[in-house]
């Protein structure tokens, strides 16, 4: 694709790219002040109106006795005719108990099939689900609990008592059980009545339908404000980018929980009759076998898991011939890694981009419009601009700067955070992502770095000022700073500085902070520094110790 000029008329300037096709598509604009913004190449839809279980369900009993998700150890199945029910009754169940409209609905669990019953029914009558990760400590959980207002709460047997002591501390939510446990109601007594659930006037564009947290471009978790219109604004935008239908079977081993798997295996999935096979948590093996067992035909995933599609010995023990697509997101995925999983698997692979304050998707490459190492285009009805951080100017082509995303699938804001909502969504609805990416001459997006202060390991959020409050309790730290190591296997993995007042063995730090943290967000290195880099006003200079260590890299 070249660039071949300019367009003008009276108030802006139209960027035009050619392919040897002609031309494909005007994907940049610049405004009078030349500040250019890079549109999707996809056709502009209009967005249905209505709200997210309607549009998920609307073709379920279609499919009747197909498989809508299937239990993948167990085998357990709940078909598109059974999930029409289950929602209909377990939303019955809830309204006769008291829940109602605007009630908030927590789900503490790894992915079952009961989970898409427990998000569907609450959403269908106007509750509002907040999901929790289910390696989440009772600490964590409760401070979710409390900020959420969370009413009820739904787990595993496994995970009941960390439940029970979150619930105690934050207020006693109603206790719920997949399956059976002492101390809980089993959710499927929900499903045993004959009741209809309440007729609920739902306003797409302004009530909520889900809570995720997110700890943003920085600092500690906070509720995404996301409405049934955001939702049903993704699955519309995102749909013909990544392509799926009714013939595909897809594996979640990406958790219901985050978002990406909430909105991009579960809701799409769903919403156009694929089955769904689920797994609770990730075993290579396990994995392996559901994909040669189901001929899974679509797998999203997280560069960790592409890296072992890509390199693991285990891989040529299974019959992998029907998986046609591999999507990778939550984190950047490198043009070699992309290339050797897609030669060694014979399959598409695509890369995305998106973010749980955008439901998540903004990017994809797929089809025609895919690049090695390239998040590829914007979807459909979303904008996205490239902006210096220090100055706020738009920059253009090959330029290093913010990425800032626009679009209907963009969150409503954070939840009781007006100052942090109105420092992350500016001026004309512009989003800020927090990553540092660029725009080739073809029109094609990378994400090269990381501007917020976010550590991704495995796909998973990991906030420094979370484990730099942890660290700074312990009676020998006396000053600390977390940033995130690139590491082959995880992506990134939490390194700590840490200035010490007394003295104290390295194991004994890691092992005070992992007893307070879900395993994921454990130190998994730590170094004793004199002192901590600070900016004038006190900030912790993160960006030095990053660039320190790229130093100690390259030696």
């Amino acid at each position: 694709m070249l660039y071949t000029g300019l367009v003008g008329h009276p108030s802006a300037i139209v960027v035009v790219f050619q392919t040897s096709e002609g031309i494909r598509h005007m994907v940049a604009e610049i405004k009078n002040d030349q500040q250019p913004i890079f549109h999707s190449p996809y056709p502009t839809i209009e967005i249905s109106d209505v709200s997210l279980v309607p549009h998920v369900l609307r073709c379920a009993l279609e499919f009747g006795d197909k498989p809508a998700l299937i239990d993948g150890p167990s085998g357990r199945t709940i078909t598109y005719k059974q999930l029409v029910s289950d929602v209909r009754h377990a939303a019955a169940g809830l309204a006769q108990r008291g829940f109602s409209k605007g009630d908030v609905f927590a789900i503490f669990s790894p992915n079952l099939p009961e989970f898409a019953v427990a998000f569907l029914s609450v959403t269908s009558i106007g509750g509002i689900i907040t999901t929790i990760n289910s390696l989440a400590n009772a600490r964590e959980l409760a401070d979710q609990l409390r900020d959420s207002k969370a009413t009820h709460l739904v787990t595993i047997p496994q995970l009941l008592n960390t439940a029970r002591e979150a619930a105690t501390e934050a207020g006693s939510p109603h206790l719920w059980v997949f399956g059976e446990a002492e101390g809980a109601t089993p959710f499927s007594t929900l499903l045993e009545n004959e009741g209809e659930p309440p007729v609920v006037e739902i306003n797409p564009r302004e009530d909520l339908a889900v809570l995720p947290y997110s700890s943003g471009t920085t600092g500690l978790p906070k509720g995404v404000m996301l409405t049934h219109y955001n939702l049903v604004a993704h699955d519309e935008v995102i749909d013909g980018t990544a392509p799926l239908t009714s013939d595909d079977v897809l594996i979640a081993i990406l958790p219901f929980f985050h978002i990406y798997g909430m909105s991009v295996i579960m809701n799409a999935g769903l919403s156009r009759g694929a089955t769904i096979v689920t797994m609770p948590r990730f075993d290579l093996d396990q994995f392996l076998q559901l994909l040669q067992d189901y001929r899974v035909t679509c797998a999203y995933l997280v560069p960790p898991i592409v890296l072992a599609l890509a390199k693991h010995p285990l891989v040529d023990n299974y019959d992998l011939s029907s998986l046609q697509t591999i999507c990778s997101g939550a984190a950047p995925l490198g043009a070699d890694l992309t290339r050797a999983c897609a030669e060694r698997l014979g399959c598409a692979m695509n890369q995305g981009y998106g973010m749980t304050e955008a439901s998540p998707v903004t990017h994809v490459g797929s089809g025609e419009w895919v690049k090695d190492g390239s998040i590829g285009v914007c979807v459909r009805n979303t904008d996205a601009r490239i902006v210096d951080p220090e100055t706020g100017r738009t920059l253009g082509i090959n330029e290093h700067g913010e990425l800032w995303v626009r679009g209907p699938q963009v969150m409503k804001g954070y939840l009781n955070r007006p100052d942090v909502t109105a420092a992350t969504i500016v001026e004309d609805g512009w989003l800020r992502t927090g990553d540092i990416a660029y725009v080739d001459e073809d029109g094609y997006f990378f994400v090269v770095d990381r501007l917020k202060e976010l550590i991704k390991y495995k796909g998973y959020q990991v906030a420094p000022a979370e484990l730099e409050a942890i660290l700074l309790s312990h009676p020998a730290v006396s000053d600390a700073a977390v940033i995130g190591c690139v590491d082959e296997e995880a992506g990134e993995i939490p390194k700590a500085f840490v200035v010490t007042k007394s003295d104290v063995e390295p194991g004994e730090i890691l092992a005070y902070v992992a007893e307070r943290v879900a395993p994921y967000k454990k130190i998994r290195l730590l170094e004793f520094v004199d002192e901590v880099p600070k900016s004038a006003s006190g900030k912790i200079l993160r960006r030095v110790l990053i660039e320190q260590e790229r130093e100690r890299s390259q030696t």
